[in-house]
């Protein structure tokens, strides 16, 4: 009785199922976008295509098509194929689809290729169970993550599987799906509607379908043609591609850095604001400012120290969402000021110095007199007090090994000019 009623269950679920889930491609011709790693004649569709698929991880974020590959890998494969999420399998889960694999093998001669969805989820102990398997070809594992693999997935178990990244879907890519789901659906839709659903998805097909299904729905109960309104409403808020622990906060953080390094105000912002709305902590984004007035500008404009010191301040004082003001007049300083690293190459090739050579002892006219018996030792003598003397000026102060040594070169921008420091 309960197998009559799975079976009917089966045959309904396509009419109550999301329209997603509905119009998830069964075939590579069906599938849309990635044309990096899925393009004709690439090797990952060739191999698919052939039923000799080796171990992958797929990584990419929401939306981009990796459960719907390895599906399509489980529709053309001849091995048999198991499914695991990584959420909720267990070690024990892991053992028990490796020894059906073994006895799959050994029984019938046929492959098992293992579909791991979240990967990234599995811990140390987890992975290490499945290192075997893979290493000797028990199973072909297919692991799918929106994390980084390589911040995530143990080293042994990459060097084993080859590593695709799925991008997300263009505009014109969502375009197509959106078109699907219209078809689908019987409605109708503008041009413009489709496009504004396909900036609203986020580069996620499956975000593009949902909102697509909830704004015909709005629409059919107002008893009204879908319109723009019905879009912006289902769409609420575009999704962020954020996780401020992980590859985007590494991501994120180095354009944004890079962005006021190239002096491009605009894109500085944007990052900056990226960051805060996926909920980045603003103390981080204020300390890696505080190092860019440094390293990056310095001397060329010394007041942009004193502006990302007072931003972080602020953020101490008053907190988000005030601060975000702080954060991009902050922002915007540093993007707009002079620049130049002349402040970092210094120390760094004096650091350079002070390693290769070991502390090398200030000459005796530097060192400490104050002390009985330092003028006996020859310490302090010979030295000319610049504000009685200009020819104090002129000193070489290095060490004597090192004198010559030109550690700090003005850059000549802003007021850093050329002749400071000589």
């Amino acid at each position: 009785m309960g197998d009559l009623f799975s079976d009917a269950a089966e045959v309904r679920l396509s009419d109550v199922a999301p329209l997603a889930m509905r119009l998830r491609p069964s075939t590579l011709d069906e599938f849309v976008g990635q044309e990096q790693v899925l393009g004709k004649g690439s090797a990952l569709r060739l191999a698919i295509a052939a039923d000799r698929v080796g171990s992958m991880i797929l990584y990419g974020p929401p939306g981009s098509g990796k459960t719907t590959l390895a599906r399509i890998v489980a529709h053309t494969t001849g091995a048999r194929f198991e499914e695991l999420s990584a959420v909720s399998a267990t070690v024990k889960d892991v053992r028990e689809v490796l020894a059906a694999a073994r006895e799959r093998l050994g029984a019938e001669g046929r492959r098992t290729i293992l579909f791991l969805d979240e990967i990234h989820r599995f811990n140390k102990a987890q992975q290490d169970a499945l290192l075997p398997a893979v290493e000797e070809g028990l199973v072909t594992l297919i692991g799918a993550t929106t994390e980084n693999p390589y911040f995530e997935v143990n080293s042994a178990l990459l060097s084993r599987t080859q590593i695709y990244e799925l991008e997300p879907l263009s505009d014109d890519d969502l375009a197509i799906v959106v078109r699907r789901g219209i078809a689908e659906l019987g409605a109708e839709l503008t041009d413009g509607l489709v496009s504004l659903i396909a900036r609203r998805a986020g580069g996620d097909a499956r975000n593009a379908l949902n909102i697509l299904e909830l704004a015909s729905q709005t629409a059919v109960a107002e008893g009204k043609p879908l319109s723009a309104e019905h879009i912006e409403d289902a769409a609420r808020k575009r999704p962020l591609v954020y996780d401020k622990g992980g590859d985007a906060h590494y991501d994120f953080i180095s354009a944004f850095i890079k962005s006021m390094r190239g002096s491009d105000p605009n894109a500085s912002v944007y990052y900056l604001a990226a960051m805060l709305e996926g909920g980045e902590d603003p103390r981080f984004i204020a300390r890696r400012m505080i190092v860019l007035a440094s390293e990056d500008i310095g001397n060329a404009d010394p007041r942009a120290l004193q502006v990302a010191v007072a931003a972080a301040h602020a953020v101490e004082h008053v907190g988000l969402p005030e601060a975000r003001l702080n954060l991009s007049q902050a922002a915007i300083y540093l993007a707009r000021a002079p620049k130049s690293n002349a402040s970092y190459v210094a120390i760094k090739e004096a650091t350079q110095d002070v390693r290769e050579h070991g502390h090398l002892r200030p000459p005796d006219e530097l060192r400490d007199a104050h002390y009985y018996g330092a003028k006996k030792l020859g310490r302090g003598q010979g030295y000319i007090y610049p504000h009685s003397n200009p020819a104090g000026f002129e000193v070489d102060y290095l060490p004597e090994e090192l004198r010559g040594r030109s550690y700090y070169r003005p850059s000549g921008a802003g007021e850093e000019e050329a002749n400071d420091g000589d």
